[in-house]
């Protein structure tokens, strides 16, 4: 159990908890939540007894071992996989030891320490340690490569999975998504659910808390005010408390007129329908979300560009990667692309697909290495992406960055607008070196908007943001008129802004037919294939390793021969699931045809409906069939692979 009773702790001259109370029971997943600055992290320098309350008093169950995550790490020429597994001391301090008793020839001790290592599952640390790895997107090939090799984003990843691997009662994380795509994030999502101790969990990231935690612990005017169940159930019950204490009607009418008028652009179109759904459920919330956010300090829009072009940007027949010395790296291949006003699209892909390399090539920052890339007459570009943070002015203020791009510009404008980013007062006129990661992203963000973009391009626009500040993003973005294309592991802000998805992977970028639960499905099924691949090779290796010399010549000869029956069963799945991705496009602009209503009443379309319907109908049976192609290749792999692993 975690209990502070009347707890008061101050730091400087500002009063973070005042006579706070908190009791938490072992096993509870508490989601911390609250404003940047309010004390958050400081909770946690309490629970591991760097900080001290001025008054009051924590209490701990004895010998609860607590796993924290550091926010800073080393550059070290340690393999991350050591690293990892470093993070047991008691199991390395053990390995050290059995290492002494081999030396002095002490059989005895040497025994002893067998056990003691098999006691602390030792002999399966280095698999764990290398699958909470690979689970956060690191490469077999990448385990044994030293910390120093990455840069501070994936040596964070290493530092978290240290920190899962740890044995402990109690986990603490703080803002463990922030350096996480979107796979990274949903495999971390999974491990903290099974955690069976206690995890106090800071974030920003709504879909996250209300998939992990069943408390919600809430900084509210100094004190700790503990709600059972996920965010959206705090969320809901905060509202209902806060439009009991205030008139918010209004407001809250008015946030609810703006997503219903977004909501009604793509209502009824019938290739939309399913993230349409998707955008009536958070409507079906707005009323709860507005007076739980009333009390926000941000509230701002995003113009768009008076002038558009038709269409915005085109990739012809594009090669997107890195030239170098050595040669050219391309991660997309064949990219065709025309995007048009008003488009709104999420990239989805594994980690190192190339979503990143998408962003900056269709920003021009990135040479193309072949084919075209043709702007349009008026294409406006506003651009956000991690690195733009460390390109900001430290010696100059939020308000000479407005000021250096429109100087003209009146001064009551620019700190209005500032305002709507949280940038009141003299914080205007503050030096940016003195402001935090969120505070930087804010400010790189209000840049953006400033410039009255007509297509904006966003990678992970959310990390270092708070939820007040994710949720003016998301708003902002869902009013925004221009296109937007945006990289993002927050689930809630892909939901409400964006009305398609492409997917980037195995060097292509493909229109993606479904929302982030089916893409959830298909991360899962290319997964298994992986591994059912891996599986086969795996085989392969200790058929050869195990069998007789004399029979290894049959044994290969009988995997050759397996395998030249699997490659034509590969063709064909790939081939079956190319076709049906083609055949999926055809009939959605078919069926958007379909939905215009003109289509139905107009006697001289009859025609045109007549050969729509046919060729709907066609397309469907060919779908079907090649739906069943598929399938029977795939079953017919996975025996293959199956008599393949058979002893």
């Amino acid at each position: 159990m975690i209990a502070l009773r009347q707890v008061s702790l101050q730091r400087g001259t500002q009063a973070l908890f005042e006579d706070a109370d908190l009791t938490l029971h072992a096993g509870h997943k508490a989601g911390i939540v609250g404003p940047n600055g309010a004390g958050k992290s400081s909770l946690f320098g309490l629970l591991l007894g760097a900080l001290a309350p001025d008054r009051g008093e924590l209490e701990m169950s004895g010998g609860q071992r607590i796993a924290h995550m550091a926010q800073e790490v080393e550059a070290l020429e340690r393999s991350i996989l050591d690293y990892v597994l470093d993070g047991d001391r008691a199991l390395r301090d053990t390995e050290a030891a059995l290492a002494a008793a081999r030396a002095r020839g002490d059989d005895h001790r040497e025994a002893e320490l067998h056990g003691a290592i098999e006691a602390l599952d030792g002999y399966s640390a280095p698999a764990r340690a290398a699958q909470l790895l690979v689970g956060l997107g690191f490469g077999q090939a990448d385990l044994d490569r030293p910390l120093s090799d990455f840069s501070g984003g994936w040596r964070m990843r290493v530092n978290l999975a240290r920190t899962l691997f740890m044995p402990s009662d109690v986990l603490l994380l703080d803002e463990p998504t922030n350096h996480l795509d979107l796979d990274a994030l949903l495999w971390l999502e999974q491990w903290l659910t099974r955690y069976p101790g206690t995890l106090l969990l800071i974030s920003h990231d709504r879909d996250f808390l209300d998939a992990v935690c069943d408390h919600i612990v809430h900084f509210d005017r100094r004190r700790l005010v503990l709600y059972r169940g996920n965010y959206s159930t705090f969320e809901r019950t905060r509202a209902e408390k806060l439009a009991l204490q205030q008139a918010e009607a209004d407001k809250q009418q008015a946030r609810k007129e703006e997503i219903e008028r977004f909501v009604a652009r793509f209502r009824y179109k019938a290739t939309k329908a399913r993230q349409a759904q998707s955008r009536l459920k958070m409507l079906e919330r707005m009323g709860d979300i507005a007076v739980a956010h009333a009390d926000s300090p941000f509230h701002f829009t995003i113009p768009a560009a008076d002038r558009t072009s038709h269409p915005l940007l085109v990739l012809d027949e594009a090669a997107l990667g890195y030239a170098g010395e050595d040669g050219d790296t391309v991660q997309l291949d064949h990219v065709r692309l025309a995007l048009q006003p008003g488009q709104r699209i999420g990239l989805l892909g594994p980690n190192g697909a190339g979503k990143s390399t998408l962003i900056k090539s269709l920003t021009g920052e990135l040479p193309l290495l072949a084919g075209r890339r043709v702007p349009g007459q008026h294409l406006a570009i506003g651009y956000f992406a991690q690195h733009q943070l460390e390109g900001l002015d430290l010696s100059a203020t939020p308000f000479m960055h407005v000021q250096r791009l429109s100087p003209r510009a009146a001064d009551l404008d620019i700190r209005n607008f500032l305002g709507g980013f949280g940038f009141h007062g003299d914080d205007v006129f503050a030096d940016v070196a003195c402001f935090s990661g969120g505070e930087k992203a804010r400010l790189a963000l209000a840049l953006v908007a400033w410039q009255k973009p007509n297509l904006l391009l966003l990678d992970e626009p959310t990390n270092h943001l708070d939820l007040e500040m994710r949720e003016a993003l998301t708003e902002a973005l869902a009013s925004f008129e221009g296109t937007v294309i945006v990289v993002s592991h927050d689930r809630h802000l892909l939901r409400a802004t964006v009305d398609e998805f492409w997917r980037v992977a195995d060097h292509r970028v493909t229109p993606f037919d479904g929302d982030l639960d089916d893409y959830r499905a298909w991360l899962k099924t290319r997964l298994e294939q992986q591994r059912r691949e891996a599986r086969v090779e795996k085989a392969e290796r200790q058929e050869a390793v195990e069998a007789p010399r004399e029979d290894r010549k049959a044994a290969r000869r009988a995997a050759a021969e397996l395998r030249e029956q699997l490659r034509p069963l590969k063709r064909d799945r790939d081939r079956a699931e190319r076709e049906m991705e083609t055949v999926q496009r055809r009939l959605a602009v078919v069926e958007e045809a379909l939905a215009e209503a003109e289509l139905y009443t107009d006697e001289a379309r009859k025609d045109e409906l007549t050969a729509r319907l046919a060729e709907q109908g066609e397309l469907a049976a060919r779908l079907e069939a090649l739906e069943q192609e598929w399938l029977a290749a795939e079953e017919a792999l996975e025996r293959l692979a199956a008599e393949l692993q058979a002893p």
